[in-house]
């Protein structure tokens, strides 16, 4: 179940604020996201593409070669919590500069805990499997799978679920109609009994993060 954002109803929508790390890339950051297991993670130091567009301003998108990028009128507002199949993520900023991470290797620390999964709102320029390394506070090192389907119009090949759907896609010139562009929520296992204390991004540039969210330990 994912809620989501209609081009008639936006208006209506009351978005919360956004929330930034005002201290980089170097620090681990969480963002609230109300009570309960999730730690929804701040990854604004690292964001460094832009995979969304107005309508009046489609030259702004870059999500691939072709500078495609999603209609900023079918997703949700900036900055907003949604859900998608009741897991939190605090969505991206929306038209104001970079939104997503694509990969390059980049490390995420994260408030240490022990966490189950970890829970990713991804996009991927073409059928993607890659791997990300997760870092623990024991100085160990877990290699595990992220499984990313086209945001091409494709069915969800890895049983992801269809988290955002933008029913145009936009070209640099122009708005092409008939061709939906597909965000996907993902997850990865944690499955070291210990505090985890950083992700490692693949360095596969086809693939996109837009929003990351721990799932804690129940205890």
């Amino acid at each position: 179940m994912t809620e989501n954002v209609l081009p008639s109803i936006r208006g209506a929508w009351n978005p919360e604020k956004v929330f930034r790390d005002a201290g980089g890339a170097g620090k681990a950051s969480a963002l609230p996201v109300g009570r309960g297991l999730y730690d929804a993670i701040d990854i604004s130091g690292h964001r460094n593409n832009t995979a969304v567009s107005a309508a009046t301003e489609t030259t702004a998108g870059e999500f691939n070669v072709w500078r495609n990028s999603f209609a900023a009128e079918y997703l949700p507002a900036g900055g907003s919590l949604v859900h998608v199949d009741d897991v939190p993520f605090r969505f991206p900023p929306v038209c104001e500069g970079p939104d997503n991470i694509r990969c390059s290797g980049q490390f995420i620390r994260v408030p240490e805990g022990r966490y189950d999964w970890i829970h990713v709102l991804a996009a991927s320029e073409r059928r993607t499997e890659d791997t990300v390394e997760l870092s623990f506070a024991d100085g160990s090192v877990d290699a595990e799978a992220l499984r990313v389907s086209d945001f091409w119009a494709a069915p969800a090949w890895f049983g992801e679920t269809k988290a955002f759907e933008s029913l145009v896609m936009h070209y640099p010139h122009h708005v092409q109609r008939g061709i939906p562009a597909v965000m996907w929520a993902q997850r990865v296992p944690v499955t070291r009994r210990t505090g985890l204390t950083g992700i490692l991004l693949p360095r596969n540039v086809a693939v996109h993060v837009f929003a990351l969210t721990l799932q804690r330990t129940e205890t």
